[in-house]
Formats: C-alpha cells, sequence, structure tokens
C-alpha cells in the first residue's frame, strides 16, 4: 500500500458517506432496469424519492423507513419538493406537467389528499418547485418560461379553508426555461437561461438582476445572513456566471460583487471519505476549472454548493474561498438538509452525504469500526487530528486503539503513518489549554504555597487515597506522575472510549474558566515521565508474555504421579513439589526468553542482509540469506506444535517404537484384514488406519527436519500437514512484522524458483507457517503461479476458509438466500481482496453460477484473475460478460484491455468464448474447413464480449494468432474484421464470397474494394462460388445442415450483384466496360436494367448542376473583378 499524502492545512473537511441506502432502494425495488428513481427532494423528517412509475415514496428519516406511497397515473414524477415548515405537505410535478399538492394527515391518521390541482403547465416540464418560506403556497417554473404558484387548501388555515379552491395565478412569463427558484422574504427569485429576475410577489414588481445576459443554465439563490453579527440584516442573492464566475448581489437586485473561483479550482479534489472504495488524494495541481453551476443551494453554515455531473463543490463567498471540491461521478440532482447532501446518480443510485470536519469524520468512523478507513484520514488530515482541539472528540487512546485493530500483515504502512501522527499529537492539557481543561465545573480548587493545585472533587469517581496523594508536599516519581497526567489518569478510569469521549465532552463543554499567574510553578520533567512510562510498559508487556508461555505449556500442569500417591506421600512431598515447579518454571521462562531471544538476532541479522541492494537483487544470495534464518525459524516456531503433539501422544513410550508404529503404518496402510492375536493392536492399528493422528504426522515431519530433507507432504505420498493461522506463541509486535516480511520473501522466492531437496517446500512453508504471511502478497502471488502449481492456490484457500470461519456472515451464507448473502458482504466495507475471496468460495459452493455473476459488484477488489481460479471456465465467461456490460458502452472496449494482464489473457479469453455457447463447428465450416453459405448469420452467446476481445489494440503477430482462432472455430464476423485491420483483403473477399452476403460489403464495418483491381478479383471470385453456393443451398434446404434455421434470405453476391454496386460507386458505364475486361459475359435482368438508366440520368443531371454552378461561380468572379 504506498504512503497516504497529507492534505494541505487549509483544508479541515471532507465530504463522508456514512451510511448505505442501497438496501432501501432494494427494497422499494428501484435498483432494477425497469424502475428507477427520478428526482429527489429531503427536509428534517422526510425523505422523498419521485419514480419513474409515477410513485412518490415518503421514507422517513429517523431509520430509514418508507411510511407512504403517493400514486400518480399522470406520468412519471419530474420534480418533488417537502414544504419547509410544515411536514404535513409535499409538492410533485408529473411529466405530462401537473402539479399536485398532497396533505399527509399524519396527524390525524387519516389518508393523504390532493388538496390543490394545477395543470397550468400542461405540456410543458416542470423545472423547478419552489415553497413559500410561510404560507401553503408552491412556485412551478417549466421549460417555456412561465413561472405560476398555486395554494393549498387545508382545515389547518381555518375553518372551511379545505372546501375553498385557490385559482392558480401566473406570476410571469421569462424568455427562456426556467433553471431554478428560490423564495425568501416575500420575493421570488426566477434564474433562466439567460437572466436572472426577482419578484416582489407582494408588491408586484419585477428587477433584473444585473445586467449582462448568459447562455445555459446558471442557478441562483438567497443567501441568508442569520449568524453572528449579521443577525438581522437581509438576505444576499448568489447568481452563477460563465467562467466558474459567480455574482454576489443585494436583495433589492443590485450586484455588489463578483466572484472568481476559477484559479481557485486549480486545487487537487478532496477525496470522498465513502466505504465503497480506499480514499485516494492526488496532490498534483490541476488546471484552472471554467465551470457553468446548473444549480446553487445554500449549505449548512454560511457555505455555497453547486454541482457537475462529475463533481461537487463548496464555497464559504462571504471571504470569496473554496471550502472543498471533491469529484463524484454521474451526478444528477442534489438535495440538502443543513449539511447534509442527497445525491441522485444517472444509474438511479442514492448517496448521502455529510459535511463534517476531519475530527468529527474520524469520530464517527471510529464509531462505526471502520479501522482503515479512520486510520486513513487520520494520516490525511494531520493538521486537523494533531491539534490539542481534537483531544475533545478523538483523545489519544482511542487512537492507539486504532492502531491495534490495523492489520499488520495488510496495513503495516498504514500503522507506520498512524504512528507518526499520534506522536505529533497535542495533548489536551497543553501550555495553551491545561488550565481550561484540568478543572471542571464539578470541581473547586485552592493553590497551596508550594504551587501544587489542591482539587477537591465532587464527581465521587476519585477516591480519598488519590485526592490526599496531591497534598503530599514530598511526593515520590510516581505521584509526580498522577499530578502531571491528572485529568489522563481521571479519563482512563472508564476504559469504554465512547464513554471516555462523552466524558471529555462533557468537561470542555462544562469547564470553568479561569487565569493564574504560574510564575512560581516549575515545568515538570517530561522527560523522565516518559522514561518511567516506558519502563512500566515494557515491564507489562514481559509479565503478559511470560504468563501466555506457561499458558501453552500444559505438560508442566500434569503431573499424574501425584493424584496416584497417598495422602501421606503427597503431604510428605509438598515442598520438594513446589521447589520443582518454581525451577521449572523459571527454566521455561528462561528458555522461551532465549528462544525469542535468538529469533530476534537471527531475525535482524537476515534483515540488515538483504536490506543490502547486492543481496537483495542477486536471487542467489538472497536464498542463502534466508536460509541461514529458516532452521532458526523452524526450531523454535515450527516445532512447538511437534513437541505438544509428541507429548500428548500416551500411546508412544519412546522414539523406537514411535518408528516401529510409522514403518508398521506405511506397509500395512492398504490391508483391510488384521492378525486377532492381541485384542489391542487391531484396534489400535485399525484407528491409526482410518484416521491419521496427527501426533505420526508431525513425527513423520520432525524426523524429516532433522535430516534436512522436507518436501511437500503430497509428493511423499504423506497426507498435507493442517494449515496453522495462529502463532502457537506469543510475538512480539516489532518482531512480528520483520518475520512477515522475511517468511513472505521466502515463500515468493520459492515459489519462483526451483527447489532443492534440502529446502522447505513452498506448499509446506505457507501451511506452516500462513500466521506469519503477508495475505494480499501471497494472494497476488498465488494467481502468478496458480496453473503451475495448483496446491499453493488451494492451500492458500484453505487457510482463508479456516482463518474467516468465525466472520458473522458465514451464518448468513448457510440460510441459502445469495441475495442476504450478497447485502452481508457489502456491509462489510472496507474490503479485504483475500478475506472477501474466502467468502466468495463459499458462495460460489453453495450457489454456482448464480453467485459467480454477481461477483462483478465487487471490482475492483476482486479482479477477473481471482474468480478464475476459483470458477468453471463456463462459469467465468458469465462473470466476464456481466462485468463488461456493466461498463457504459463508450469504457467497454478501454476497461476490458486493462483487464489483461498478461497480455496473453487474450488469447485465452478468445478460445473460452468461441467454445462456450457457440455454434458447433460442423455448422460453420466445411469438412475442408472453409465457410459454410450465410453461416456467420449463428448466434454467438458471448458474440459481445468476443467483438470487443478482437478490438483490443495488439501487436501484428498477436492478431495473426486471432485471426487463425477465428477462422478454425467459424467466427466469421471477427474473421472478417481482423482480415481487413491486416490488410488481408484476398483472404477477406475469398469468405464473404463463401458466405454469399452482400452485407458484408455495404456495412460500416465491411471489406469494401477500394481499386479497380479488387473490383475485379471480387467479380472474378464471385463467379467461381456460384456454383458451390448453389449446392450448399441445395443441401440447406434439404434440412441437413442448418439446426437453428437462423439463416436469413439477404442478398446474395453474384456478378449482376456486384455490378450494380459498382455502377453506384463508379458509374454504370464505367462498370461495364470493367466487366468486360474480367472477361464475364452478363446479361442483366430488366431490373438492373432500370437501375444502370436512371444511375445514368443521375450522373448527366448531377454533371449538369455541377456545371452551372461553376458557371455562376465563375460569373461572379468575374464581376467582382470588374
Amino acid at each position: 500500500m504506498p504512503p497516504i499524502p497529507v492534505v494541505p492545512e487549509n483544508h479541515n473537511y471532507v465530504l463522508a458517506e456514512f451510511d448505505c441506502l442501497d438496501p432501501l432502494l432494494s427494497a422499494l425495488r428501484l435498483d432494477s432496469g425497469r424502475l428507477k428513481c427520478t428526482c429527489l427532494a429531503v427536509s428534517r423528517k422526510w425523505l422523498a424519492l419521485g419514480t419513474s412509475a409515477g410513485g412518490v415514496h415518503l421514507i422517513q428519516r429517523e431509520g430509514w423507513k418508507q411510511r407512504l406511497i403517493l400514486t400518480h397515473k399522470e406520468g412519471s414524477i419530474a420534480q418533488v419538493a417537502c414544504c419547509p415548515h410544515d411536514e404535513d405537505f409535499i409538492a410533485v410535478a408529473t411529466s405530462q406537467g401537473l402539479v399536485v399538492v398532497w396533505e399527509l394527515q399524519l396527524e390525524r391518521r387519516g389518508r393523504p389528499e390532493r388538496v390543490s390541482v394545477s395543470w397550468e403547465h400542461r405540456g410543458q416540464t416542470v423545472t423547478a418547485l419552489c415553497w413559500d418560506t410561510s404560507a401553503l403556497k408552491v412556485f412551478v417554473g417549466d421549460s417555456g418560461g412561465k413561472v405560476s404558484f398555486l395554494r393549498a387548501g387545508s382545515s389547518k388555515m381555518g375553518k372551511g379553508s379545505a372546501f375553498v379552491i385557490f385559482p392558480v395565478q401566473t406570476v410571469t412569463t421569462v424568455d427562456s426555461k426556467v433553471v431554478q427558484l428560490g423564495y425568501q422574504d416575500g420575493r421570488l427569485l426566477v434564474s433562466s437561461l439567460t437572466r436572472c429576475y426577482l419578484c416582489d410577489t407582494e408588491k408586484e414588481k419585477f428587477w433584473r438582476v444585473g445586467n449582462k445576459e448568459r447562455d445555459g443554465e446558471f442557478g441562483a439563490c438567497f443567501f441568508p445572513q442569520n449568524r453572528g453579527l449579521l443577525m438581522g440584516q437581509p438576505p444576499l442573492l448568489y447568481c452563477a456566471r460563465p467562467g466558474s464566475r459567480i455574482w454576489e448581489a443585494s436583495f433589492n437586485g443590485e450586484v455588489l460583487s463578483t466572484h472568481q473561483f476559477k484559479q481557485l479550482l486549480a486545487c487537487p479534489p478532496l477525496p470522498l471519505i465513502t466505504f465503497r472504495n480506499e480514499p485516494n488524494y492526488n496532490p498534483v495541481q490541476k488546471t484552472p476549472q471554467s465551470i457553468a453551476f446548473p444549480k446553487l443551494l445554500y449549505l449548512g453554515d454560511q457555505n455555497l454548493l453547486t454541482w457537475t455531473d462529475s463533481a461537487i463543490y463548496i464555497f464559504t463567498p462571504q471571504n470569496g474561498q473554496l471550502l472543498l471540491w471533491t469529484e463524484v461521478k454521474d451526478l444528477l440532482d442534489v438535495a440538502v438538509y443543513r449539511s447534509e447532501l442527497f445525491c441522485l446518480h444517472g444509474s438511479g443510485r442514492l448517496s448521502h452525504l455529510s459535511l463534517i470536519s476531519a475530527e468529527r469524520c474520524v469520530e464517527r468512523l471510529l464509531r462505526r469500526e471502520s479501522w482503515p478507513l479512520a486510520a486513513a484520514v487520520c494520516c490525511m488530515f494531520q493538521h486537523a487530528i494533531t491539534t490539542s482541539r481534537a483531544r475533545k472528540s478523538i483523545p489519544i487512546d482511542r487512537l492507539e486503539h486504532l492502531k491495534s485493530q490495523l492489520s499488520s500483515s495488510t496495513h503495516l504502512e498504514l500503522i507506520g503513518q498512524l504512528e507518526e501522527v499520534i506522536t505529533k499529537l497535542e495533548p489536551l492539557d497543553s501550555a495553551s489549554s491545561s488550565r481550561r481543561s484540568s478543572i471542571s465545573s464539578h470541581e473547586s480548587f485552592n493553590v497551596l504555597d508550594c504551587g501544587i493545585y489542591r482539587v477537591i472533587s465532587r464527581r465521587g469517581s476519585q477516591s480519598d487515597e488519590e485526592t490526599s496523594s496531591l497534598l503530599n508536599h514530598s511526593v515520590s516519581e510516581e505521584e509526580r506522575l498522577k499530578e502531571f497526567s491528572f485529568v489522563q489518569d481521571e479519563d482512563q478510569v472508564n476504559h469504554d472510549p465512547q464513554t471516555s469521549e462523552r466524558t471529555e465532552a462533557e468537561r470542555s463543554d462544562q469547564g470553568l474558566q479561569f487565569h493564574l499567574p504560574l510564575s512560581f510553578r516549575p515545568k515538570p520533567p517530561r522527560i523522565a515521565l516518559q522514561a518511567v512510562k516506558d519502563s512500566v510498559s515494557s515491564f507489562v508487556k514481559k509479565t503478559t508474555e511470560k504468563i501466555n508461555t506457561l499458558q501453552m505449556n500444559s505438560e508442566l500442569w500434569q503431573r499424574p504421579e501425584f493424584r496416584e500417591g497417598g495422602p501421606t506421600e503427597i503431604s510428605a512431598t509438598t515442598n520438594l513439589y513446589s521447589e520443582e515447579m518454581e525451577n521449572e518454571v523459571g527454566d521455561e521462562i528462561s528458555n522461551a526468553e532465549a528462544e525469542m531471544q535468538e529469533l530476534q538476532s537471527a531475525t535482524e541479522q537476515a534483515i540488515s542482509q538483504i536490506q543490502d541492494p547486492l543481496v537483495l537483487l542477486d536471487p542467489a544470495s538472497l536464498r542463502e540469506a534466508l536460509l541461514e534464518w529458516l532452521p532458526v525459524l523452524e526450531r523454535i516456531l515450527g516445532s512447538v506444535v511437534l513437541k505438544s503433539a509428541a507429548a500428548g501422544d500416551s500411546t508412544m513410550d519412546g522414539a523406537g517404537e514411535e518408528r516401529w508404529d510409522t514403518d508398521y503404518l506405511s506397509t500395512c496402510s492398504d490391508q483391510r484384514e488384521y492378525p486377532t492375536s492381541s485384542s489391542e493392536e487391531p484396534t489400535d492399528v485399525t484407528e491409526k488406519n482410518e484416521t491419521p493422528k496427527p501426533e505420526e504426522e508431525e513425527g513423520q515431519r520432525e524426523d524429516q527436519l532433522k535430516l534436512d530433507s522436507t518436501k511437500n507432504g503430497a509428493s511423499n505420498g504423506s497426507p498435507a500437514e493442517p494449515v496453522r493461522v495462529v502463532p502457537p506463541k506469543p510475538i512480539p509486535s516489532d518482531l512480528l512484522a520483520h518475520l512477515c516480511e522475511l517468511a513472505t520473501l521466502y515463500t515468493e522466492l520459492s515459489c519462483f524458483r526451483n527447489q532443492n531437496e534440502q529446502e522447505l517446500g513452498c506448499t509446506v512453508f505457507l501451511r506452516r507457517y500462513f500466521f506469519l504471511l503477508d495475505q494480499e502478497r501471497v494472494r497476488r502471488m498465488c494467481l502468478l503461479c496458480h496453473q503451475e502449481q495448483p496446491e499453493i492456490m488451494s492451500s492458500f484457500t484453505e487457510a482463508m476458509l479456516e482463518l474467516t470461519q468465525s466472520s458473522k456472515v458465514v451464518e448468513v451464507f448457510q440460510r441459502g438466500d445469495l441475495q442476504k448473502s450478497l447485502r452481508s458482504l457489502r456491509e462489510l466495507q472496507p474490503w479485504s481482496p483475500a478475506h472477501l475471496l474466502a467468502h466468495f468460495h463459499r458462495l460460489y459452493e453453495k450457489h454456482g453460477e448464480a453467485a459467480v455473476r454477481s461477483f462483478s459488484q465487487f471490482y475492483p477488489t476482486i479482479t477477473p484473475a481471482d474468480v478464475m481460479t476459483m470458477a468453471k471456465k463456463n462459469h467465468f465467461l458469465a462473470y466476464l460478460d456481466n462485468l463488461v456490460q456493466s461498463q457504459t458502452e463508450e469504457h467497454r472496449l478501454s476497461f476490458l484491455q486493462s483487464l489483461l494482464d498478461p497480455e496473453s489473457l487474450r488469447q485465452d479469453w478468445l478460445e473460452l468464448a468461441l467454445t462456450h455457447d457457440a455454434p458447433q463447428c460442423c455448422d460453420t465450416l466445411t469438412p475442408d474447413g472453409q465457410p459454410r453459405w450465410h453461416s456467420h448469420c449463428f448466434a454467438w452467446g458471448y458474440g459481445r464480449l468476443l467483438s470487443l476481445l478482437i478490438r483490443i489494440p495488439a501487436d501484428f503477430s498477436s492478431k495473426q494468432k486471432m485471426l487463425q482462432t477465428c477462422r478454425s472455430h467459424g467466427y466469421w464476423t471477427g474473421y472478417l474484421y481482423l482480415c481487413n485491420e491486416l490488410q488481408l483483403r484476398t483472404e477477406a473477399f475469398i469468405a464473404i464470397c463463401q458466405l454469399d452476403d452482400i452485407t458484408l460489403l455495404d456495412e460500416s464495418d465491411g471489406v469494401r474494394p477500394q481499386t479497380v483491381d479488387e473490383w475485379k478479383l471480387l467479380i472474378q471470385l464471385s463467379q467461381q462460388c456460384s456454383s458451390t453456393v448453389n449446392s450448399e443451398q441445395v443441401a440447406g434446404a434439404n434440412g441437413s445442415d442448418w439446426s437453428n434455421g437462423s439463416a436469413d434470405c439477404r442478398g446474395k453476391i453474384s456478378p449482376e450483384s456486384l455490378t450494380l454496386m459498382l455502377a453506384r460507386t463508379v458509374g454504370p458505364d464505367q462498370a461495364l466496360t470493367i466487366l468486360e475486361d474480367c472477361g464475364v459475359q452478363l446479361v442483366l435482368s430488366p431490373h438492373s436494367k432500370l437501375v444502370c438508366e436512371v444511375l445514368r440520368v443521375a450522373e448527366k443531371r448531377q454533371r449538369a448542376m455541377i456545371q452551372t454552378m461553376l458557371e455562376r461561380c465563375d460569373r461572379f468572379l468575374w464581376s467582382q473583378h470588374a
């Protein structure tokens, strides 16, 4: 994973997507191709979604529950708007021009009613809806420029109001389409394609905003000034102008200034923080952008929002700055409520974004346990995370917890960057904020003569001993540590990160403001305190390792001889036993520490060797360095399981007996009947043959290790050893990182090089030390070598299946519902490719091809190379076809080309597509390998994929190989395209004549003759092939060739049809001359003769017209010359 770049310090806000609305659309059936979302609106309570079927779904934002469906038979929904001051009213406009105001009547639990209907805009497309901010009036604008309003009658307005039908009134008609409407304090703002107009709806006065016109869709909106010193000031107007400019105007329509954002938009875009993919920030500066802002919206705290189909832009217009801009694909419409954005995409998908500060974004990601995403945001916005103000929402312990949740195998680089951020953190009680945060409103204090603050807590959370410790004048080092970090110790009483976060927030909000001079108080020795902290942490760490080591060695606690003795014997040997136990425990601890120290020294020596470029770049030297390190690893981590297994085997009393059993089993493994002289031996042998014990396998492996001749278990005839996904001993984190690098490097080296008999095989090493390997690097390695060494891929899959067995989605898979299983996988974002691949194996085993087809939605996390390793060939083709077709038509070719890594996959996929769901070769080829008549008309199951594969740019030899493949399988459409591309025009003409379809010459991709010689060749070939084609037509009429009846009677190729085509190109007289040169005696039919006469007449008239035009031009030029 490359290092995450740091965002400049002037950016403190991001757009983040915390909620996935895909399940909501699935529940509403709005994710299908037949039914889509067409528009949306949002308010405090509702999310309103208009559909192409004429329905409006009202979703309650609290819990995302659907409450109502408003149906319309007057067309699809074009616009929808929620009343801002009364959540009980919704305005809807349909595609036929109908405008309806609905009263939901939720308070009275009645059925929704149409309280107002307008057909004023019948036949026009309603482009804008806008509610009055105080009354139940809706303003409507359409594509013709008409602006009207209708008033809603309701019982809320007084008795009898519900029975009054208010007439629809036309406000004005502007010169072009209405782009956007806005209303504020009795004034209506209308933005058209050319101008902005301001209307006083009470006095019926109109103003134009500015004098300059524009051409295009540009938005406009009111900008309230209701904060701080501007409270009570009239709103401002902001109107979009060409060239990334925005007018700022007064409430009377007078332009005050012009904001130019073109140069500001040259900065790189900030990434969208979403669970769908990893944030990617490219710090490279862009060129200035000249953008037309189609709509303007007031957002959150004095911000201005606009967007295009590919990006969202947020400005702070009062200081003329760009807050941020972010690339968002395929945007169609955006609705906002405060700082929340609801985006409708062209595909019908919805996304819910939030404008939020970087530290608040990290806090919410931590709350949702999105560990890698939270760490990426921390590294990207270091300037916002490291400030002392951010400690209120992100304490240091939460960042430490975040680091511990990251996997060292997949996020090693990210962990390193996060550690750098943690070292830069400013504590909450730093010099600038210690007095403000140390003493809260729940505490009183007094200052002693020595300068110590005596804090009297009324929380009840501190004990008397902790409080009284602050009163001692001769404090120890530990007490000085408590005094220095008093607030931190108090926060750490609660180990829950969220609870500690709330406590910290309460303190900061309710803090007691005070200021006292502290010149008499010396600064605490921070360096000494840090050393004490490090020593305590080291002691705790070593103690934990010793305890884990004692727990792993269970043989220390199994003493059956003491249980067998009498009470007197036990009492007599108690002291002796306790002394022996202490000695054995001490020996075990010292042995474990010595082994770990030896492994660490060997690992550090190997790391230092491979850091030398001469060793790293030389495979032989690199292998020698790793082979020096490998025996130490085998002795310390490879033999733990072997020793414990041998100690726990009560049936083997010695090494000789164990070898006898092993030899006996190897000679008698195929026998089914055993001698019955002993009643116990046959039973033991039978059990060992039926279920081989892991002790025997480990024993055999240990013997092989001693002889340094370990090979793959499968090659020696012994069963493969089990995969180890957890370490047998506790390993320090710093040592684990180095072991991971060396183990992964050895695995890759042993995979791609020939192994000696003394070396440990790749498969055996992978199964034995999987807990040390980088899963992502091993996955990529398996993709490269799975064809030559499939056992490596199977071992990796087995390990990942065991590692992910405890995942919560496995229970969902077992229920058997594919859609629910896929939904649970989508909720696991962000995905790890290795873990996701293991879950895909489970789905594929359960659902087969249906599961594979759905894997395309997880691209690019899972690539076609991953799917190819697990799925059957025909199933993989279905997946690849679905993946390519999911792209837009203009991007499919380039997308498919990006998947060809390596380039040899093109030929493999071409042959797969030509051999699955394809016509029989006997239907497309004659016995001598020539094209059958009209055999290009057969349907190919993967024809779209085939047409893309042959169009991908490639070198000449690859194209020739594809040409031969298409011909050998009878794919004549691709064969002709490649012949045309390789300039093999003679071969193409021969195939076209044998296929006998003249449309192959006329189509845009057809091979049309370009010279007179080619026309002559084509006419001669058509005369030669006419007899063969006639015989095949007779065979086809008898039903011996065509199996699906897909051949249709198109234009046949004959000298006469070619003559007519040539006559249309060069003229009938010259065409007949060429026909005579070919030696073809042709008698034209009456229809052909008539066509030739018409062509002659048309040619004469065309010549006459050209002559007349030339004469007129000549006269005009002479007249000008005179």
